[in-house]
């Protein structure tokens, strides 16, 4: 059975329409100019991507935390370094006024040899 040219050109124009879609509605026609079709490689990133978003937004967060936590140690060492600043200054206070004030000191061994 072999089929003439003619033949031929009319199964493959009708091949043709139905692949073209002019058969098909005016939205379908208008999703298949889209070429749009579902992909499940591209929902597959999209939902890593957000799983990933997510795991960063939490990491943030973490770090947020930390740094805060980091500052009110910071300022509390502050604080304690201030607050033994002036017990250095007081106790130097005490001891050059008694010092100057009362009998000096012996020499120690090591002043003696020098």
């Amino acid at each position: 059975m072999t089929t003439s040219p003619s033949q031929q050109a009319s199964t493959s124009s009708s091949i043709s329409k139905e692949v073209c879609g002019s058969s098909l509605p005016r939205w379908r026609l208008f999703l298949q100019t889209l070429n749009w079709r579902r992909n499940p490689d591209i929902e597959k990133q999209i939902n890593a991507s957000k799983l990933r978003t997510k795991q960063l937004e939490s990491e943030i967060d973490q770090l947020k935390n930390e740094s805060l936590r980091v500052r009110s140690e910071s300022e509390q060492i502050k604080r304690e370094n201030a607050r033994l600043s002036e017990l250095n200054s007081r106790l130097d206070a005490i001891v050059f006024s008694s010092a100057t004030s009362s009998i000096p000191a012996k020499p120690t061994h090591s002043e003696s040899e020098m």
